[in-house]
């Protein structure tokens, strides 16, 4: 009996080239749904947030506080999308072998301590024990980590201004500027991981992969992500 192998596509060398190669149809169909899903729910949080920050700019407190009561909910809606496509990637890797190119967290991309700690951290790891598929496994937990944490955080500090229960109403809208570059930047580098993904996933896996994508990301938005347990770094794993 003859096994079907995959037809495995041209690998680049980097993520820059990954990022630059253009994508079969049926590719770029799945990368572009997916993209633009977290496109929309990144800009109706990000508009959101930075009318709520103009009306503290230019004085209006009260408003501003009204304003930003609501985008917890908005944050949260992305967060996960977020963090659902990470997941996705991480277990589909697992299962089919993928293993697509990588690079490290930059600390300098992130304002959060707890952030840029972690982000030092896989830059470390990706030097001197991660192999090529461990690197991105680990990477992509890191991210949904992150993704966790900042969505937390803000929801809660949101939640405080929104209330009038803030304790330090200045550094708290700071805070949620921070969370809101940082989670941007945690949604930049998933699209990059998805896209280097995408360029080494074989053809018949496509579709699979679409459907678990679609499946995670239209998920109604208040069911929590399904968690992995946090991968054991081998050296040749």
């Amino acid at each position: 009996m003859r096994v079907r192998a995959h037809t495995l596509p041209p690998r680049n060398c980097s993520v820059h080239e990954d990022w630059s190669s253009l994508l079969p149809p049926a590719k770029a169909k799945t990368y572009d749904s997916c993209v633009r899903q977290l496109e929309i729910s990144y800009g109706m949080f990000s508009v959101s947030l930075n009318e709520a920050l103009e009306l503290r700019r230019i004085g209006k407190l009260a408003q501003s506080c009204r304003a930003v009561f609501l985008i917890p909910a908005l944050c949260t809606r992305l967060a996960r999308a977020v963090e659902r496509l990470l997941h996705t990637l991480g277990e589909h890797a697992k299962h089919f072998g993928i293993i697509p190119n990588t690079a490290p967290l930059d600390a300098s991309n992130f304002r959060g301590t707890r952030e840029q700690r972690t982000a030092r951290v896989n830059d470390l790891l990706s030097l001197v024990l991660l192999t090529q598929r461990s690197q991105f496994l680990h990477k992509v937990d890191t991210l949904e980590e992150m993704v966790l944490s900042i969505r937390k955080d803000f929801c809660e500090v949101a939640s405080d201004l929104g209330s009038g229960a803030s304790a330090a109403p200045f550094l708290d809208w700071r805070v949620l500027d921070d969370a809101h570059f940082d989670l941007n930047t945690c949604l930049r580098e998933a699209i990059v991981l998805l896209k280097s993904f995408i360029v080494v996933l074989p053809d018949d896996q496509v579709g699979v992969l679409q459907k678990s994508i679609n499946s995670q990301i239209l998920a109604p938005h208040g069911a929590e992500p399904t968690r992995r347990r946090r991968m054991v770094l081998i050296e040749g794993e």
